[in-house]
């Protein structure tokens, strides 16, 4: 019987090679197409470039109260795990001074404690000095207990104290890696709005900023009702005046994300050092100075009110009167004047 061969098989070679990996190339090339993939991405109208930069400046500055507090949280952490641990140093240097004091008693007791009681007392040339030393010792002994006692407490307590240092330390990581993951949201929102905004001329990035109605840095709001010399509408108190003329005074400072002055500021780092130079202390965030005063309704709106904007009370800026507020807006503007009609209205307190 005949053998069958199987046929050879023929690798691909030379000509018939290249003409598979370009046929393979030109199907890829051929579904990308159909996909949509692959494609520069298409050229934005400047109107859509605002709206999407308007977007990212929402959400970096979300992300920026949200650092804020967490940076809020984390430097009062730090603060209660040094105390903590300077605590525990004090009480272990008083535990560690205790500690020697009852070994040198022990170390004295262990070398006198050779012979009976009894025989010592046989033995003494002084019998009558031997009993009040006797009582003596063991009055010794009633204070030794005690010290005993007392060096048990501190112990615990030294290590009450070591205990609180390690949760808090633990805390203290955990606000730590919330700022990283904070920090690099806000970093990547405003990276991508300058990348956006880098697409423009220039003449379109000046269409798209709006004019700020700047105010002279000279003139200060009036005070305690008195009308005021430059049109504004009079404060309703000191220190409003107070905080609405510093205000004024950082019309034209740079905003800058987490700053709280005295040459930059983000939106609530404006409000708080406002009010810091009237003398009140407000919280650091948008989302606790909502809570710091009295809520009042946009009707009964008065210079020197903490107005607030978005669903998620993302922004505050210092009511002035007639409409209007100074705030620290975005990246892309310094403080300013602006209405308070330019963003969604989200509620108001009024500090003082």
């Amino acid at each position: 019987m005949a053998a069958h061969r199987r046929p050879r098989q023929r690798a691909l070679g030379g000509g018939r090679f290249r003409t598979a990996v370009t046929i393979a190339f030109a199907g890829a090339a051929t579904a990308t197409a159909l996909d949509g993939t692959g494609h520069a991405e298409p050229r934005l109208t400047p109107a859509q470039v605002e709206a999407k930069v308007d977007r990212l400046y929402r959400e970096a500055e979300a992300a920026t109260e949200k650092y804020n507090g967490a940076k809020e949280k984390a430097e009062a952490a730090e603060r209660r795990l040094r105390d903590l641990r300077d605590e525990a140093a004090r009480k272990q240097d008083g535990l560690n001074t205790a500690r020697e004091a009852l070994g040198s008693a022990a170390a004295a007791q262990y070398r006198a404690g050779g012979l009976d009681p009894a025989l010592q007392l046989a033995l003494s040339s002084a019998p009558e000095r031997y009993l009040d030393g006797a009582e003596f010792v063991e009055r010794a002994g009633i204070r030794q207990k005690a010290e005993l006692g007392r060096v048990r407490e501190q112990l615990r307590e030294v290590e009450e104290l070591r205990g609180a240092a390690r949760a808090e330390l633990s805390s203290l990581k955990s606000r730590q890696t919330e700022l990283k993951r904070h920090k690099k949201t806000i970093t990547g929102k405003l990276g991508e709005a300058r990348r956006l905004l880098s697409r423009l001329t220039a003449q379109e990035r000046a269409r798209m900023a709006p004019a700020p109605q700047r105010a002279s840095r000279s003139s200060a709001p009036a005070r305690d009702g008195m009308p005021s010399p430059s049109g504004r509408v009079a404060a309703p108190n000191s220190r409003a005046a107070a905080a609405l003329a510093y205000a004024y005074g950082k019309i034209g400072s740079p905003y800058v994300w987490g700053a709280t002055g005295p040459n930059a500021f983000d939106c609530s780092g404006l409000t708080q050092a406002a009010y810091r130079a009237a003398g009140i202390s407000l919280p650091r965030t948008t989302y606790t100075q909502i809570g710091a005063g009295r809520r009042v309704s946009r009707a009964e709106l008065a210079p020197g009110d903490l107005v607030f904007f978005y669903s998620g009370v993302t922004h505050v800026g210092l009511y002035v009167g007639n409409g209007q507020m100074v705030h620290a807006p975005n990246p892309s503007s310094s403080v300013r004047v602006d209405p308070i009609s330019s963003m969604p209205f989200a509620g108001a307190v009024r500090v003082v």
